[in-house]
Formats: C-alpha cells, structure tokens, sequence
C-alpha cells in the first residue's frame, strides 16, 4: 500500500537553471490525492510533481507555492505564480501534468511558458576504485625525512603543487583623479 517516495530533479533547458533539486513524485491515487495537504510549507529546493493532472485544488493548504503546468514532452504549457489557500485552478489545455514547486520558485529561475524542462531521476553513482581504500599502516601520515606524500597518485584532490612567493608590492595604475590632485 505505501510505496517508497521517489524523487527527481528539475532542471530548465532553455533558460540553464534548476527549479528544484528534490521533487516527489505523486503518481498514485493516493499521492495525487494528498499532494501538498498536511504540509506547513516548502523546502526551497523541493516541491511535488503530481502525474498525471492538468489542474489542482488548494483546499486544505496552508501556504501559498508557485505551479508549473507541463505537458507529456516535458514543454511548460502554463504558469501560476503565489497560487493561494483555498483555490482551485481551471484545467490548461494540453497539460499532462503539474509541479507544485516553493513560492517564487518561477521568478527565480525566470521560466516562461514554452520552455523545454528534463525531469530525470537521481541515479548513485559507483564508488571511485581508489577513493575509498586505506593506506597500509606503515604509510599512514608524512614520514619524517623519508619525503614520504601523503596524498598519493590517486587522491581525488591532486598532488601538492608548491607556489613561488608573490611580491608584496604591486604596481597599481595611477588614476587621473590622483594626477588632478597632484597638481
């Protein structure tokens, strides 16, 4: 009966900006019944994508949040922006589905209607081969006078490169306001 939430990410293609990051996925009976009731608000970067539906209510609910109306390729065919408590919104034509996304999530990510948006899912990425092992113990730590590295070969974040002291005086360009004053 309960299944384990699902969560994906939403990013705009054609503006290059996220509208969130962890988005659950309401595709049940259940899950597009309950939608966002029962919850205070909104993290900022979450929201509900509630599959499929072309128009929601906001009976029950206790804060305001934008709505992002999209069609089956993923193209935003309607917006609505601070929806209030207690509303209902007309159905959009060609609407295949709905985002129920934090109040200005829209202005901040400067979505427009005819925007092609990726829905996609978090996938785990395998563990690096060499991330993850220990150092024999003889190699743990700097090892004095042996010029022993501690971050080897393979450290993610590359071997130390030492830089040449930079002088402390620099030459500055002269203004012509300071010349003005000279003078």
């Amino acid at each position: 009966m309960f299944k384990k939430q699902r969560h994906v990410f939403v990013y705009n293609k054609t503006k290059e900006t996220f509208l969130a990051f962890r988005v659950e996925v309401c595709d049940s009976v259940w899950g597009r019944l309950r939608g966002l009731l029962g919850k205070r608000s909104l993290k900022p970067d979450s929201g509900v994508w509630i599959v499929p539906a072309n128009a929601i209510h906001t009976v029950g609910m206790l804060f305001s949040f934008d709505l992002v109306l999209i069609d089956k390729n993923f193209k935003v065919v309607g917006l609505r922006e601070l929806v209030r408590p207690f509303r209902i919104t007309l159905p959009e034509r060609g609407a295949e589905s709905v985002l129920e996304l934090p109040a200005h999530s829209i202005f901040r990510s400067r979505t427009q209607i005819g925007d092609q948006l990726q829905i996609d899912r978090y996938e785990a990425r395998k563990p690096s081969k060499f991330g993850n092992q220990q150092r024999p113990a003889d190699q743990q730590g700097p090892q004095a006078g042996t010029g022993f590295d501690p971050r080897g070969p393979f450290d993610p974040r590359g071997p130390i490169i030492p830089l040449p002291p930079q002088s402390s005086k620099v030459a500055l360009p002269r203004s012509s306001y300071a010349d003005t004053k000279a003078k």
